[in-house]
């Protein structure tokens, strides 16, 4: 009986590309074309942000130039994929699009780039929505990226563990200095959930790395309030210029 149930389902609404909407043979998947215009990491990546890397992995670590010129407050970064072309598209779509279904392929995606800095008792923790964006779109898109990673990868994760307590403006255009500054003070441990962070590594999920400045703080958040480790994992990166 299942199996006629799911049968006629996919009769009547056939599996779709994520990227753009044509018929494939699973449900959250994409299209070949799809497929090739999207830009996955892969390869020697930078330690701290995930950006791709020239040449091979020597055993030592590796990070860019950014990162050497201005130390992150985490420890290791990763991201699946790069911010350009179909990437781009179907992460706006998720953030903007109301398309949350993406963050089910999304989060395999994210788990398989994470596993190399997945550490024991680690927790998923997503970067917050100011309540009032969150209210206009429904969802907080790091939230079901976050869960849907620790669902892949078998981790805890607190989808509230951090509060955005003051609206900020987009953060495009601002120097390194005044992106600091409009963060200041903006983000804060849920007192109900504090006593879930000391001690414990946290992986901080967001949906796009460009600056890294929310994702700073957001770690140095977590560390303030007990963390012993804190690591990012981002569905893409936006890319440097050579």
């Amino acid at each position: 009986m299942l199996a006629r149930i799911q049968t006629a389902v996919s009769l009547l609404y056939p599996a779709r590309c994520l990227g753009c909407g044509a018929l494939v043979e699973s449900d959250f998947g994409l299209c070949g074309s799809c497929w090739r215009e999207t830009s996955f990491v892969g390869g020697t990546v930078c330690e701290s942000c995930g950006v791709a890397l020239p040449g091979a992995h020597d055993g030592h670590r590796l990070e860019c130039d950014d990162c050497m010129d201005h130390p992150h407050p985490w420890s290791h970064g990763r991201a699946a994929l790069v911010y350009e072309g179909r990437a781009r598209q179907m992460i706006l779509a998720l953030k903007h699009g109301d398309r949350p279904e993406i963050a089910r392929p999304a989060g395999r995606w994210m788990a398989h780039a994470a596993r190399s800095i997945l550490r024991p008792g680690m927790i998923a923790v997503p970067v917050p929505l100011h309540w009032s964006r969150f209210v206009k779109r429904r969802y907080n898109q790091s939230a079901l990226l976050a869960q849907s990673v620790a669902r892949e990868l078998g981790i805890e994760v607190v989808p509230d563990m951090l509060q955005r307590i003051k609206r900020t403006p987009m953060l495009e255009g601002k120097s390194p200095a005044q992106r600091f500054e409009t963060l200041a003070n903006a983000i804060r441990v849920h007192p109900n959930r504090a006593a879930q962070l000391p001690g414990r590594p946290v992986l901080l999920v967001d949906d796009v790395m460009t600056t890294g400045a929310t994702l700073g703080a957001c770690a140095r958040v977590c560390m303030a309030n007990g963390a012993e480790d804190v690591r990012v994992l981002t569905l893409a990166r936006v890319a440097k210029d050579a």
